[in-house]
Parts: C-alpha cells; sequence; structure tokens
C-alpha cells in the first residue's frame, strides 16, 4: 500500500471511529474501524500512532460494553507487538493503561493488562518485578474463578522459572496451569502453548523421549488450528527434531522432514536441523561447526536449540577423541589437534576435563607436551569371590550363635523347675 493510499485509509477510519453515533450498529462499526486501523498502523511500523491511538479511544470506550473494550485494547497491544524495537513503547503504555483501569475500576481488563505487562517484564528480562506481579494475579484471580486467565498467568511464570534456570519451579507453575485446564474448556492454542512448554522441561531432564510426544502435540494442534505458516509450527517442528537427533535417531528426522505434515513449512529451519542431524550422523565436527555457522539464525539464535546442540557437540567432540587417542599409550597433544582440525588450546583444555571426569585414564604431560594414556586395569575376580565367601561365613556364625543363644536361655529356664520337683519327692520320704 502506498503512503497516499495509507493516510487516506487512516482518515477514513478515523472519521469512523470518533462519529458522535453510538448506537449498537454505530458501535459494531466502529469496533472494525478500529480493529483494522490497528492492524494498518502495525503493517506502517507505526507503533507510536498505535499508542496515540490507544489514548484518545478512551473517551470512547465510555460508550462501548466493557467485554468489547477489553477486546480492543488487547488488539491494539498485540498489533503494536508486532512492530519491532517497540517494547519499551509497550511497556510504558500497559502501565499507563493499568492506573487508567483502576481509575475507571475495570478490574475484567486491569487482570488481562497486568498480565500482559508480566509477559513484556519477561521479555525485558526484569524477572523479580514479573514474579512479584504474578504472585498477587494469581492470588486475585484464583479468588474470582477465571480459569483461563489463571492458565495464561502460570504459563507466564513456567517461562519465568525456565529463564531463570529454576526447573523445579517451572514444573510447579505448569502443574498449576493443568489443574485450571482440567477444570475447563481450554482453547487449542492455549494448550499447545501447555504442551511445548512441558516438553522443553522434559528435554531440559534430558527426558527426550517424552519431550518428542508433548511437542508433537503442540505442533499437531498448532498446525490444525494456527494460522497459515505460523511461526509457534515451525517451533515445534524444530523441536520435534532436535529431540530425535538427541536421540540418535537419523531416520526419523529425515522421515519428519520429508512426512506430509512438514511439507508446508519446507524452509531454512527444517533444512538447519537437517544439516545437524547429517553432521552428528557422520559424527563430524567440521559439518556440525559449518551447520552452526551457515544457519546462524535458526540455530545459535533459538536458547533452547543452542543449549542442547553445545550439550550434542561436546558428546561429538568427546568421542571424536577417544577415538583418536586408542591406539596410543603415549602422543603428542599437538597431533591430537592437527587429526581433529581443532585449535590446540581448545583439544588441550577438554583432554584435562576428559581425564578429570574419568572418561579415560591418563595424564597430561606438560614438559613434554604429550598426553600418556594408562591402561585400563584388569579387574581381579578373586577378591570379589573371597568377599563374598567371607560374607557368606558370617552370616552362618551369625545364626550359629542365635542358636546356641536361644538354648542355653532354654536350660535355665527349665533346670530350676526340674531341680524343684527333686525337692518335693524328697520332702515326701
Amino acid at each position: 500500500m502506498s503512503d497516499a493510499l495509507g493516510q487516506e485509509a487512516v482518515g477514513i477510519y478515523r472519521k469512523i471511529i470518533f462519529l458522535d453515533d453510538n448506537s449498537d450498529g454505530a458501535i459494531k462499526i466502529k469496533e472494525k474501524a478500529v480493529t483494522n486501523l490497528g492492524k494498518l498502523h502495525s503493517v506502517q511500523a507505526n507503533a507510536g500512532a498505535i499508542g496515540d491511538l490507544l489514548k484518545e479511544l478512551r473517551p470512547v470506550f465510555v460508550a462501548f460494553p466493557k467485554a468489547k473494550t477489553a477486546k480492543l485494547v488487547r488488539t491494539l497491544l498485540d498489533a503494536m507487538s508486532k512492530v519491532p524495537d517497540s517494547l519499551e513503547l509497550q511497556l510504558s503504555l500497559v502501565k499507563e493503561s493499568v492506573e487508567w483501569t483502576i481509575a475507571e475500576k475495570r478490574t475484567f481488563l486491569r487482570q488481562r493488562l497486568q498480565t500482559k505487562l508480566c509477559e513484556l517484564l519477561r521479555i525485558k528480562k526484569e524477572y523479580p518485578q514479573a514474579l512479584e506481579l504474578l504472585d498477587g494475579l494469581i492470588k486475585e484471580v484464583k479468588r474470582l474463578d477465571d480459569k483461563n486467565l489463571l492458565i495464561e498467568i502460570f504459563l507466564i511464570e513456567t517461562r519465568v522459572h525456565y529463564e531463570l534456570s529454576n526447573v523445579a519451579r517451572a514444573k510447579g507453575s505448569l502443574t498449576g496451569a493443568r489443574a485450571a485446564a482440567n477444570s475447563t474448556y481450554c482453547p487449542p492454542m492455549l494448550q499447545a502453548e501447555m504442551d511445548a512448554l512441558a516438553g522443553t522441561l522434559c528435554a531440559e531432564e534430558n527426558d527426550f523421549k517424552t519431550g518428542f510426544s508433548y511437542f508433537y502435540e503442540a505442533f499437531e494442534c498448532q498446525n490444525q488450528f494456527g494460522e497459515e505458516g505460523n511461526i509457534e509450527a515451525v517451533l515445534a517442528l524444530k523441536y520435534m527434531l532436535l529431540c530425535k537427533i538427541m536421540l540418535k535417531q537419523k531416520d526419523e528426522v529425515n522421515n519428519i522432514i520429508n512426512g506430509k505434515n512438514a511439507v508446508k513449512y519446507q524452509g531454512v529451519d527444517l533444512e538447519a536441523m537437517g544439516a545437524i542431524a547429517q553432521a552428528s550422523n557422520e559424527r563430524s565436527l567440521q559439518r556440525f561447526e559449518q551447520a552452526l555457522d551457515d544457519y546462524n539464525k535458526q540455530l545459535r539464535e533459538d536458547p533452547f536449540i543452542n543449549s542442547h546442540l553445545a550439550a550434542l557437540y561436546d558428546n561429538l567432540l568427546q568421542e571424536n577423541l577417544c577415538r583418536i587417542i586408542e591406539p596410543y599409550s603415549r602422543v603428542e597433544v599437538e597431533h591430537i589437534a592437527k587429526l581433529i582440525d581443532l585449535p590446540h588450546a581448545q583439544v588441550h583444555k577438554k583432554l584435562s576435563q576428559m581425564i578429570l571426569d574419568h572418561k579415560f585414564r591418563g595424564i597430561l604431560d606438560q614438559g613434554a607436551g604429550c598426553l600418556v594414556v594408562f591402561d585400563e586395569p584388569t579387574k581381579e575376580e578373586i577378591y570379589p569371590h573371597a568377599l563374598g565367601t567371607i560374607k557368606n561365613m558370617d552370616e552362618v556364625v551369625t545364626k550359629l550363635s542365635e542358636k546356641v543363644a536361644k538354648c542355653y536361655a532354654g536350660d535355665l529356664i527349665t533346670k530350676p523347675k526340674a531341680d524343684e520337683k527333686e525337692k518335693k519327692t524328697e520332702e515326701k520320704k
């Protein structure tokens, strides 16, 4: 759309919005005009115009039903969130809107705006403020029994704890979201978000099989109910592939990429995961690093994928080093670095770590610049057998001692009784 047409459309929408007519039909037309104008400003990447529009609409919202007002405010804020580099403006606008709702006593809208504020604080990484606000919201919304809003709040809290690397607390918040979802109708997209978070937490605990199942459920839901080409479905698909790569199931990776459900999501994201799967299957560090460089945005800029690929790279490096040093009892570190085609310092550091982690037995001779590999000690079978024999003998002796003690106690009891009988017989005689 050209600038001239855009300005003309803006003028028409504004005339409709600020008409004096507040009948039911006029309000419906105004609602559509506000929505379309917000989308237009979003396409034009004009976040400031959306903020100004929201402020101008506050007197107009007096004539609108409260439910429609809440819907329009959230629509405009969602439109602003699609504009790049608008986080600070969103934060200031949401805070102003919260103050306006408090003055107007619009509790329903205030709670939703505060939920949006928590999400923005999470994105800005202001976690203490977000958690403080979330605690108050959870208590308030529980009293009002608004289940769907409670699910959203719990999911934001789950993300905050996850980003703080507190997986236990994140799982607790996710359990709260599931409990609320089980007692009411949960929208499909909200359920998909819940499944994606559950898969993320399982993957953090290295349970990639269960994580794959959750990501699959999230993908199915996003694929069925989401918008065409939505980002969330692509993310769920990438995380599914990551789980299969970590499980070393290369054939499954190819089947998913070439499957009918993934056809419409083909692109650079799936190519990146395919390249990583190929490098992992070949155990090639060079191809792995090349894939990371070629698809930097798709792999390294995603914290979840980047953290697990770092672990995968570390495992590949260990496997390659173990394979190289296996034939040697003494080998120069420089020679290992040439064979694996990595810097000397990186190889030296990794070998030191592997020795400390007991991946193999050996030492680094700093003076000679060599790695000395020790033979694995042979296990002597005689010692375990001897210990087993001693243990069995101990049990036998213990049981015999117990039997002797019981017999001796029985003799002490019966002997006095026999003596008393003999005395009585003698007295009678």
